[in-house]
């Protein structure tokens, strides 16, 4: 290095970290190198290059307050765009859950009543199946969702006893669809059902429905046979709470 680099290395030292910083080393290295107190930086910086006693100054390792500022812009500019891209994943999410997801797909329940007991209690959540219908029809023993047809606007569940077509009759709590006894193994058994009804025959594009808790639901006994076009899905999973996880046959 020239001795005109190295005058030029003080001024530009000098701005950049402000000459107050600069003088009392000036004066504590020109006491290492001999000069006393009072000699120029310009030599005190000559000595240091001069000398083995003190590491080599690469000008690459300096930072100036500009480049730092430039730094931290950098990097809260880094911070606002990944704010940015997690708002619009999660509108992105918010959209596909309730405008897809939720109107065609899948859909969770909650239970509102006693009807369902055993196989569902009061609080429980659900997950139904919307689409399913879409593709094959009811069948027995399937546990629906469906809309009240007394057109209240609530959401019921039950489970389908019978089909379009299908002859349906309880006699002492028994029932028999097509003159045949059902084995039903899901009712509940600690309140016994000993209603009658029927015989009634079901019409086509309709399913009548009954609760599990036979003797505390009011079901297509009372409101007659669901049309398909108030079912809204199939119920294939009990999920909460998460100690009676179920899939639902």
């Amino acid at each position: 290095m020239y001795l005109e680099d190295v005058f030029s290395f003080e001024r530009s030292l000098g701005r950049a970290k402000g000459i107050e910083h600069v003088r009392p080393m000036e004066k504590h290295l020109a006491k290492e190198c001999g000069f006393g107190g009072s000699s120029s930086f310009a030599w005190v910086i000559l000595c240091l290059l001069m000398s083995e006693q003190f590491p080599h100054y690469d000008e690459n390792d300096f930072e100036t307050r500009r480049e730092q500022r430039e730094s931290r812009s950098a990097k809260s500019g880094g911070s606002l765009r990944g704010v940015i891209e997690f708002i619009v994943i999660l509108l992105v999410s918010f959209a596909l859950v309730f405008g897809v997801v939720r109107p065609f797909i899948v859909e969770a329940f909650y239970i509102p009543s006693e009807s369902m007991v055993p196989t569902l209690l009061i609080n429980d959540r659900v997950l139904v199946n919307k689409f399913i219908y879409d593709f094959t029809e009811p069948d027995r023993g399937d546990i629906l969702v469906f809309e009240s047809v007394e057109g209240d606007g609530q959401d019921l569940i039950k489970r389908v006893a019978a089909v379009g077509g299908d002859e349906i009759r309880v006699q002492n709590g028994q029932l028999f669809v097509n003159g045949e006894p059902q084995t039903e193994p899901y009712l509940n058994q600690e309140t016994p059902d000993a209603s009658f009804f029927g015989p009634e025959t079901v019409p086509e594009d309709h399913v009548f429905m009954m609760g599990d808790n036979r003797a505390n639901s009011a079901d297509s006994r009372v409101f007659g046979p669901v049309p398909y076009e108030n079912i809204e899905g199939e119920a294939f999973l009990l999920f909460w709470p998460i100690n009676r996880l179920d899939i639902l046959l």
